[in-house]
């Protein structure tokens, strides 16, 4: 059998005041395999008991640094106020006594933070979050027994097999109008009130269960009240059995399901969207007792319905969504489930799958036969269907998960062309509920003054002076902390929303550096570089704004550096070099980023106006050990000296990287060995000092 599962996604809290040491534990947990992890990022007591309180994480990882108060109060406090939380605690140096004085006060683990590997992370993470879920699951136990006896607010009953007496409470004779007083203890008063309609499935299922076929007996039906009029209940019951295996009496209760407006679809008559979420939670009631029970969801969109729709008329329409219906019932298997959800979206659940083999069968041919000519009033019409399929797991908690997932991958079945279905994968879901999110978010975070820039220092290898800095932008996102730019960045790009928020940094940097010069004398040198999109780039304004933003902070073109990368060139070589010509002829320096990643060519970087070649940090990296690389990374630097340009190496982060750039003539560098990117006052105590950078290796 296939066991289709999704991949574990946690849900972290890191509280730490060392912005690196966020990062760092950020790749660590990229290195985890099978594990999707959301990391909230906060750096300070408050902030991150305010997260706490929230109850939105699975585990937190706290330092034992947070400044007046430490980690273990932190710790003490969450667990003096009830918050159940793991929390793995941090240190920079292995200590006994804090080891010790943080197990007493509750913590699930402790880590020395010099000696973490991702195996290491994994393992405390995992114990932490599994304990945790243990004690969950026990005071889960707890509650259930408390539910029960909140179950007396529905109405109760008890059918006596052996004398044919039934007991109903006064809630359940209340439901359909009736007082305590009124209605016999006979079954016939109960069966007499059932819809005609639904009389022979209730009594089906009675005796299903009667005769051992099902667990429980549960069945939602149509009763008629007092009133003449029929309400929609819901009835639970369990059989009890006498010494030899009889069945001795059947007891339940009844819930009044009124408030579900419409739990059948007007038009076809199928289940609505409430009724087989209905049905999928009892499904998932059955996995918790049969562990190894499978069943999927089909989530049905039909392909040229709105064509039709819009040129045949909405009463045809309404005939082809009908005659689908029909033949869709006709296709599934006894017990089967089918929904019309709204407009032309449908859904199945089948049950007891043993293999993905099985659901895609029923995936062919439910198409198979939707893509048979539909005759209707004298139109002849055509249609097939995109289908999502996604599976019960381990991690399926709610029914509404379930049908989302189905959905996501209808979507990406859809994308695929007409007639075809896709099994969900859980990256389907993190990837449109992220995007959807981190875009929705985007929209409102410069306003909302979220974004900030920290420089990072470019440093001439001759001299150890500073030469310039690089502008990279950070979001602070009021819930989420710190996101990283590989997250923002590209669904900005596909949005359009770069084209403003590059905007911004573009002025927020050259503003910053006028500040700078202002303020420290004999900086008049001093550029900073930005990078510029693909978006950007293509913007025919684009000269004419970068001139405005230089001219509103009265600098001169050589303050500026502007980095694109081969592949923005490459998509329209044309284009782009009749705009990188009007910047150049402005006086703007432009370098080209991450070189070598691309596919340039000699007469590519002889062709376009640019300055600096600025080597990819893969390459530089493997410095420590590649030796093909080094050849690489030399014949750049030449390159760019033949070509009369400047070559930087970016990421430098070892003392054998720095001195192979140095041998190789490398003009300029940056990386977190010289200096990582600093916020606005570690660069004004950099340019305070004007001390070189160590670029000598000893």
């Amino acid at each position: 059998m296939v066991k289709i599962i999704d991949p574990l996604r946690l849900h972290i809290l890191f509280v730490e005041d060392d912005e690196d040491d966020y990062f760092l534990f950020q790749e660590l947990l990229d290195e985890i395999e099978g594990t999707q992890f959301e990391l909230t990022w906060v750096s300070s007591f408050d902030a991150a008991f305010h997260e706490i309180q929230q109850n939105q994480h699975d585990v937190c990882l706290c330092d034992y640094q947070l400044g007046a108060r430490n980690g273990i109060d932190l710790l003490k406090e969450k667990v003096a106020l009830g918050y159940t939380i793991p929390m793995i605690m941090l240190t920079g140096q292995d200590c006994r006594e804090i080891d010790l004085e943080a197990m007493q006060a509750g913590a699930a683990d402790y880590l020395v933070k010099g000696s973490i590997s991702p195996g290491l992370l994994d393992r405390s993470i995992r114990y932490a979050v599994n304990h945790a879920r243990t004690l969950a699951a026990l005071r889960e136990r707890e509650e259930q027994y408390m539910l029960v006896a909140q179950a007396a607010n529905d109405g109760l009953w008890d059918w006596n097999v052996q004398t044919l007496e039934v007991y109903f409470s006064a809630r359940w004779k209340s439901m359909i109008g009736y007082t305590e007083q009124e209605l016999t203890a006979s079954m016939d008063e109960w069966l007499d009130r059932i819809h005609l309609e639904d009389r022979d499935r209730f009594q089906a299922e009675l005796q299903a269960h009667l005769q051992g076929q099902t667990p429980a007996f549960e069945i939602q039906y149509r009763i008629q009240h007092k009133d003449g009029l029929y309400r929609w209940v819901n009835s639970r019951g369990l059989a009890f059995r006498g010494t030899e295996g009889q069945v001795v009496r059947i007891a339940g209760s009844q819930t009044d399901l009124t408030h579900h407006v419409a739990l059948y679809d007007q038009l076809t008559g199928l289940p609505s969207r409430v009724l087989f979420l209905e049905q999928l939670k009892r499904a998932l009631s059955r996995v918790k007792r049969e562990p190894n029970y499978r069943f999927a969801v089909l989530f049905l969109d039909c392909d040229r319905f709105k064509v039709v729709n819009d040129s045949l008329g909405h009463h045809i329409g309404d005939r082809l969504l009908v005659a689908i219906a029909q033949r869709l019932e006709q296709l599934l298997r006894p017990g089967d489930v089918i929904s019309r959800l709204g407009g032309d979206e449908f859904a199945i659940l089948t049950e007891n799958m043993h293999s993905l083999f099985e659901v895609e069968t029923i995936a062919r041919r439910l198409n198979k036969e939707l893509e048979k000519p539909f005759a209707l009033e004298g139109n002849t019409v055509y249609t097939s269907a995109s289908i999502g399929i996604s599976f019960n797991s381990e991690t399926t908690l709610n029914p509404e998960d379930l049908l989302r997932d189905a959905d996501n991958a209808m979507y990406r079945a859809k994308a695929l062309g007409k007639s075809q279905y896709t099994v969900f994968a859980s990256e389907m879901r993190d990837r449109v509920q992220s995007r959807l999110q981190i875009e929705t978010d985007l929209r409102a975070a410069l306003d909302r003054h979220e974004f900030y820039l920290h420089y990072q220092p470019i440093v001439s290898l001759e001299t150890g002076m500073l030469r310039g800095l690089e502008a990279l932008i950070r979001w602070q996102h009021p819930q989420k902390g710190l996101i990283s730019p590989t997250e923002f960045i590209p669904i900005a790009e596909e949005t359009g929303l770069i084209v403003p928020i590059g905007d911004w940094v573009l002025c927020q940097a050259c503003q910053q550096l006028q500040e700078w010069r202002n303020a420290f004398p004999g900086t008049e040198f001093l550029s900073v570089s930005v990078n510029l999109s693909r978006k950007q780039l293509s913007q025919p304004n684009l000269a004419t704004n970068i001139q405005r933003v230089l001219v509103q902070n009265q600098l001169s073109p050589h303050n500026l550096k502007l980095e694109i990368t081969e592949t923005m060139i490459m998509d329209d070589e044309e284009a782009a070099k009749t705009i990188l010509m009007n910047l150049k002829a402005l006086g703007f320096q432009i370098q080209i980023d991450d070189f070598g990643t691309g596919y340039s060519s000699l007469s590519f970087l002889q062709n376009f106006p640019l300055n600096t070649l600025k080597i990819d940090r893969s390459f530089v990296w493997a410095l420590d050990s590649n030796t093909e690389r080094h050849e690489i990374v030399q014949s750049i630097v030449m390159l760019a000296h033949n070509l009369g340009m400047t070559a930087i190496a970016e990421g430098v982060e070892t003392p054998e990287q720095l001195q192979r750039l140095r041998d190789f003539k490398c003009d300029l560098a940056q990386g977190y060995l010289l200096a990582k990117p600093l916020p606005t006052e570690g660069v004004e105590a950099l340019l305070a000092s004007m001390r070189p950078l160590p670029v000598s290796v000893a």
